[in-house]
């Protein structure tokens, strides 16, 4: 395996809380985490406040993604070396 950082994007669309676990597990390896959050997230949820504070630790930025910046979406894809859509 490479010892070179990645650059990693998970976009949160369908399954949002799954999405964060995953964002946080990954804070594990060296690499520049990204989230980018399609749609509405209720964060009054316990599960999603949990995982953005967990994020929020790890310096990892979370971006709501919305008709008004879906540009800068498309710019962290191109951005990312590795994307994952859950």
């Amino acid at each position: 395996m490479s010892d070179a950082v990645k650059n990693i994007l998970m976009i949160a669309r369908n399954k949002k809380v799954e999405a964060l676990r995953m964002a946080t597990g990954l804070t594990l390896l060296d690499d520049i985490i990204r989230v980018a959050v399609v749609g509405d997230l209720d964060r009054t949820d316990s599960e999603v406040e949990l995982q953005l504070e967990s994020l929020d630790f790890a310096d990892v930025p979370v971006v709501d993604i919305n008709e008004s910046n879906a540009k800068s979406l498309a710019e962290m894809v191109v951005e990312a070396d590795v994307v994952y859509v859950v």
